[in-house]
C-alpha cells in the first residue's frame, strides 16, 4: 500500500494550478469534470486533485493497495462503526475501492487496480506525496484507529504528533496534537536535497521565503522546508525520509528533545508559528457522501 494522491476544493482552482504547475513544480495530469488533476515526475497518476467549490475542504486522503490488502482492510473498516462506501474512482488512474471517514472526519480513499503514466524525464518535479500530516483533537485516538482498522503501524510520538506508516516509509500520515481537526500540511517528495534547494529557490525568486525550514526533522530524518500556498494550505518540499522494517522501535516523546531554541537536528531553521497555525485551520474536512447500508 502506499500514499498516492490528496484532493483538495476550494474557490478559484485555476489560480492555484497555475502555482503549482509553475513555481512549486508539478506538472499538469489531465482536467476532467471541472477539475484540475496534477502529477509529479513519478508513475503515480496524479499527487493532488483540485475541485471548484466555495469553501476550503479536504475531500479525501487516496492510497493505493493491492486487491488482498482492499480486501482485509474492507473487512476490518465495516466492522469499525465508522461510515464506510464502496467507491469506483472517476479520477485519473481509476480503481475501485472503499471511502471510510476517521474519527474526526477525515476520509480516506483506498483503491486497488489504479493505472499509472510514464515518468518525465528531465525536470526538477516531485516525484511523489511523502505524507499528509492532519491535525487532531485527539492524534492518540487517531492514531489507535489508523493501526486497528486501517492496518497501518505508529512509528514515533512526539510532543507534537503520532507519525504512522502504511508500508517501509517512516510516515505516510501523521497526526498533529492541535485540539481542532484540519489539515495541517502536504510534503512533496524531491529526488534529493539539490532538488529541494532548487524549489525554495523557486519560491525565494518570488519573493515568498520559508515558513520553516530549511532543516532536517527528528522521526523519519527527512529534510524539509515549509511554505503556505496562494491558496492557503502548507505545503513541504522534502527528500529522504526514512526507511523502516517491522522491528523499528517505536519512539516516545522523551525519545525526540531537541536543546533549548532548537526545532531541527541542525538547528539551523526558524518557524513563523502565528502563521503556520492560521494555514493550518484553513482546511476542514465536512463528508457530503452517504455511507452503504449496513
Amino acid at each position: 500500500m502506499k500514499l498516492r494522491s490528496i484532493e483538495l476544493e476550494f474557490p478559484r482552482i485555476d489560480a492555484a494550478a497555475e502555482f503549482l504547475t509553475g513555481t512549486w513544480g508539478l506538472a499538469e495530469g489531465e482536467r476532467r469534470d471541472g477539475a484540475i488533476y496534477l502529477r509529479g515526475s513519478g508513475e503515480l497518476s496524479y499527487l493532488v486533485g483540485l475541485f471548484e467549490a466555495e469553501r476550503e475542504k479536504v475531500r479525501s486522503v487516496t492510497f493505493i493497495c493491492e486487491d488482498a490488502e482492499l480486501a482485509a482492510l474492507s473487512d476490518r473498516a465495516r466492522f469499525s462503526n465508522r461510515p464506510v462506501r464502496s467507491v469506483e474512482s472517476q479520477d485519473p488512474g481509476a480503481g475501485h475501492g472503499i471511502e471510510i471517514e476517521l474519527p474526526e472526519g477525515e476520509v480516506f480513499r483506498f483503491l486497488a487496480g489504479s493505472g499509472s503514466v510514464s515518468p518525465i524525464e528531465g525536470r526538477d518535479l516531485p516525484f511523489k506525496l511523502t505524507h499528509v500530516v492532519l491535525s487532531a483533537t485527539d492524534a492518540e485516538a487517531s492514531g489507535d484507529f489508523a493501526e486497528q482498522v486501517l492496518g497501518f503501524k505508529v512509528s514515533d510520538r512526539t510532543k507534537g504528533m503520532v507519525f504512522v506508516r502504511c508500508n517501509r516509509s517512516h510516515h505516510a500520515i501523521a497526526f498533529a496534537r492541535a485540539g481542532y481537526s484540519s489539515l495541517n500540511h502536504i510534503a512533496f517528495e524531491m529526488s534529493d536535497m539539490d532538488g529541494v534547494m532548487r524549489g525554495i529557490g523557486r519560491m525565494r525568486d518570488v519573493g515568498t521565503a520559508p515558513v520553516w525550514g530549511q532543516g532536517r526533522h527528528g522521526p523519519g530524518d527527512n529534510v524539509f522546508a515549509y511554505f503556505i500556498a496562494p491558496f492557503g494550505a502548507v505545503i513541504e518540499f522534502s527528500t529522504a525520509t526514512n526507511l523502516v522494517d517491522d522491528d523499528y522501535r517505536t519512539g516516545a516523546p522523551e525519545d525526540w528533545t531537541w536543546p533549548e531554541n532548537r526545532i531541527d537536528q541542525w538547528g539551523v531553521s526558524a518557524k513563523d508559528v502565528k502563521a503556520i497555525t492560521e494555514a493550518e485551520k484553513r482546511f476542514r474536512f465536512h463528508r457530503d457522501w452517504q455511507p452503504d447500508a449496513a
